[in-house]
């Protein structure tokens, strides 16, 4: 990637970075800083976001945008927008909060004052992640896994999760209307909704029409609420589907999944562990 367009990219995620943290309230995780421009920033796509290629180093696929972003982070966190003590959780500073977007400008407010020794030329192969190894390895086993398993696999998670499943709808494979399952979840106000589950083992990221084929199949069975489980990811265009007209449709993806798998501990052991603080890496 060219020096100058790495440059404008870097400087258009930190005004989107700080534009996200101020939307999601100024506490956030790195994931949900970038979970939100992807969603929904109009000066970065999707597709940037979601881009893969091959490694010159090593051949293995990365994700450049993610090295990006976090270089950008690293600058608004050197010149005092951002604050964060385990570089995973960030909050925005009393400065990052107070900035006007309209008026922030990267080369003069963060550029500008970088120390000399921050330099650019951080190669994109060797900028840290986030990601917990656990969430690659159950990605890449539900992946593996028969179309059967999987929708065997969603039906568990959201039976831990409180929906009494029926146990005839979405579980023949055939005749059932297009949906993976079907249940009911009841509230605290005993008021009960009919809910219906599609689940795709996809590499490729749903589109806004498998919703409307969805919201479509749950006509059948009158379902008030949809779920849509894949282990890849949603559009743009599907995430805005997804929430027109007036049953709304709940998208997890294959990050969601992890959540939620590590939420109930379904088919999981937790592991504890700890992390330093800074107290024990500040030089005195």
């Amino acid at each position: 990637m060219a020096v100058n367009r790495m440059i404008k990219i870097e400087n258009l995620i930190m005004s989107e970075a700080l534009k996200a943290m101020q939307i999601l309230g100024g506490q956030v995780t790195r994931k949900e800083v970038r979970r939100e421009i992807r969603d929904h920033s109009e000066v970065i796509s999707e597709e940037m976001v979601d881009e893969i290629v091959k490694s010159k180093k090593t051949g293995e696929p990365y994700h450049p945008f993610e090295y990006r972003f976090n270089f950008a982070v690293k600058y608004l966190i050197t010149t005092g927008f951002i604050t964060t003590e385990d570089n995973r959780n960030l909050e925005l500073s009393e400065k990052g909060r107070m900035v006007k977007l309209e008026e922030f400008d990267p080369m003069r407010d963060v550029r500008a004052v970088l120390d000399k020794n921050t330099a650019d030329d951080d190669s994109e192969e060797d900028a840290e992640t986030e990601e917990e190894p656990w969430r690659s390895e159950l990605l890449a086993a539900l992946a593996k896994m028969s179309p059967q398993k999987f929708e065997m696999f969603s039906r568990g998670l959201l039976s831990n999760m409180g929906v009494d499943l029926d146990d005839n709808i979405g579980v023949r494979y055939i005749g059932d209307g297009g949906l993976d399952g079907f249940g009911y979840i009841t509230s605290d106000d005993f008021r009960t909704t009919r809910v219906a589950l599609q689940a795709k083992r996809w590499d490729g990221k749903v589109s806004a029409p498998e919703i409307d084929k969805f919201r479509g199949a749950m006509d059948k069975y009158n379902a008030e609420y949809g779920i849509f489980i894949t282990t890849s990811d949603f559009t743009r265009d599907a995430l805005k589907t997804a929430k027109e007209g007036t049953r709304v449709i709940t998208l997890i993806n294959g990050d969601k999944i992890c959540d939620l798998v590590a939420k109930y501990r379904y088919y999981v052991e937790p592991v504890t562990t700890y992390r330093l603080k800074s107290f024990f890496t500040d030089n005195e």
